[in-house]
């Protein structure tokens, strides 16, 4: 079999970088190229300084056509820009990890009649295995889809009240107030109360599998964290199912996923930080269910979930090149 050849664009910031570092140990890919409009020129080990020694790609100016797949890891708001302004041949298939074609209203590009697919397998494998356009899901969003999705496929989601919080990669590299390391550190803090843009892909997940549920039922509550990596999310609500039926039911609705894993002992973040796993831990109090899930927000939430999705996209084993070690200590 010949390796698929692939290419990023935008790949000088930390999503970039991600894919960069797996991709070039995925036994079945060929990375062809790395754009990075700043960049040009330099090595990619010259911006990605722990790459030394493993790879001496320049960061390219142009995008080569020649390959089977680009990695979108451009800005929100950029990447159906960039697309408009770098037309592509029709046989090249697109992850974009920007959150411009994540709702079915603005799933379309112009000049091309293929729709973007929400690209979260534990939802959409099997839509994900044909499709032509991936629209990665957001970092908030998948650790609080996957810790709601058993629930929604069985009409059982209520009013549902979530907090969550992330590392300061969730906030990219560009400097402002709250990404200096003399302000995160030994600090937290609320943001975007109610408001979060993860809002409306969250919802139309769960509508997918639970029509009448609306708009309305999630209230979120997103932290700003003093660590670097990883997501942490509490979603509470009303149920009257035992906790043993309702480990049941998860463990059932994930027995086929490989990476989103149900465990009955208290999570924590070490336990998927550089992997492309979720972790999901249960539990109730009274009528009370409390669903706590922990991604890397760089991973599973962003790059490493753009690698499964290539993987499936091109018949691959889903896991290939996503067996990652956790930093456990």
């Amino acid at each position: 079999m010949e390796k698929i050849r692939v290419g990023i664009t935008g790949g000088a910031g930390y999503t970039g970088g991600e894919l960069i570092r797996i991709l070039l140990h995925h036994p079945e890919v060929s990375l062809d190229f790395v754009q990075s409009r700043s960049n040009v020129g330099k090595p990619i080990h010259a911006v990605h300084q722990d790459l030394a020694g493993e790879t001496e790609i320049l960061f390219s100016e142009s995008v080569n056509t020649n390959v089977d797949l680009i990695f979108l890891c451009v800005g929100h708001g950029e990447a159906r820009k960039w697309l408009q302004e770098n037309p592509l041949p029709g046989n090249i298939r697109l992850i974009d990890l920007s959150q411009d074609f994540r709702l079915n209203a603005t799933s379309r590009r112009e000049g091309n009649g293929e729709a973007f697919v929400y690209g979260l397998p534990e939802l959409n494998r099997e839509k994900i295995r044909g499709a032509v356009n991936i629209a990665n899901p957001g970092c908030f969003a998948t650790a609080i889809e996957l810790g709601l999705l058993p629930l929604a496929q069985q009409g059982w989601v209520t009013e549902v009240y979530t907090t969550g919080i992330t590392g300061s990669t969730g906030a990219g590299q560009g400097l402002n107030a709250t990404s200096h390391f003399s302000w995160r550190a030994n600090n937290i803090q609320a943001y975007k109360t109610l408001t979060h843009q993860h809002l409306a892909e969250i919802n139309q997940s769960l509508n997918q599998l639970q029509h009448t549920l609306g708009n309305d039922h999630l209230h979120f509550v997103p932290w700003r964290g003093d660590f670097t990596r990883g997501i942490f999310i509490s979603s509470q609500l009303r149920s009257d199912r035992s906790l043993p039926e309702l480990v049941e039911l998860y463990e059932e609705f994930y027995k086929d996923h490989p990476f989103t894993i149900i465990t009955g002992n208290p999570i924590f973040l070490k336990q998927v930080v550089n992997t492309n796993k979720c972790l999901i831990h249960l539990e109730k109090q009274d009528g009370l269910l409390v669903v706590h899930s922990a991604i890397d927000n760089l991973l599973k939430g962003a790059s490493g979930q753009a690698v499964q999705n290539m993987n499936l996209m091109f018949g691959m084993e889903e896991q290939e090149g996503l067996r990652l070690k956790a930093n456990y200590f």
